[in-house]
């Protein structure tokens, strides 16, 4: 067990340091890394699985749902799970910094936001899909969040009228194979893996913690996980303040 620090300004230093020193440092991040952003997490008490609506998210959010009422899967997708308006904070910024500087290999991520990529960061494996990505289920044509949010109702393509789904993966979905084995190959080979903004409760996600075999592990999460006791380092702060380095 390593040791744990609660103030973010010793968190960056921590961070800072470490991320210099490593050779292939990877981040894996989740819900919380977007939550500075303005973006709701789904587990804390604020998150979306504490709110109330017609059906627990987890219902709304899972594949049978999306098949079956088709139509309210996207009065809720649209309302909730797309928020073109929010804007990258420190911690994205840094990552794509650290990326650009050739401290970062990789950033392995569990959201769907698209803000990595919007802060610059470039290899990023999205092991739950994008919002910005949505598939006709008939001709493969893909359509951008900013059409499906001018739509009504069930989106159709424009093509052959097929129904549009979210390139998202929905409860009751496997990951995309190819996302999943790149983001293993990541961590495998890193020395450095830095954990923020994620519960690790979430499977088959939080198992990629496992292939880890590097020297350094660093969670950043203000609650506790079921891996800091395994942890070199635990930086229970907020995770956008201990980027700001």
């Amino acid at each position: 067990m390593g040791r744990t620090v609660t103030s973010a300004a010793e968190a960056a230093a921590e961070l800072s340091e470490r991320f210099a020193r490593a050779r292939s440092a990877v981040f894996f991040g989740g819900a919380g890394v977007s939550t500075a952003s303005g973006i709701p997490d789904f587990r804390s008490a604020d998150g979306l699985y504490h709110q109330h609506f017609a059906h627990p998210p987890e219902e709304m959010l899972s594949h049978d749902f999306f098949v079956a009422h088709t139509a309210e899967f996207y009065d809720f997708y649209r309302e909730r799970m797309i928020c073109l308006a929010a804007r990258p904070n420190r911690a994205h910024e840094k990552l794509a910094e650290l990326e650009a500087e050739g401290h970062l290999a990789a950033v392995v991520t569990q959201n769907i936001d698209g803000l990595h990529q919007a802060a610059g960061s470039r290899v990023v494996h999205e092991l739950h899909g994008s919002v910005h990505r949505n598939v006709c289920r008939s001709c493969g044509a893909t359509y951008p969040a900013e059409w499906v949010l001018a739509t009504e109702g069930v989106p159709r393509c424009e093509r052959c009228g097929g129904t549009i789904k979210p390139d998202v993966v929905l409860y009751g979905e496997q990951l995309d194979e190819r996302v999943l084995l790149a983001s293993i190959r990541a961590i495998s080979a890193a020395d450095l893996l830095v954990i923020g903004g994620t519960s690790l409760v979430v499977y088959p996600a939080a198992g990629l913690v496992n292939y880890f075999g590097g020297s350094d592990l660093v969670i950043v999460n203000r609650d506790r996980t079921p891996h800091d006791d395994a942890a070199d380092l635990v930086c229970a702060c907020d995770i956008a303040a201990a980027f700001d380095f």
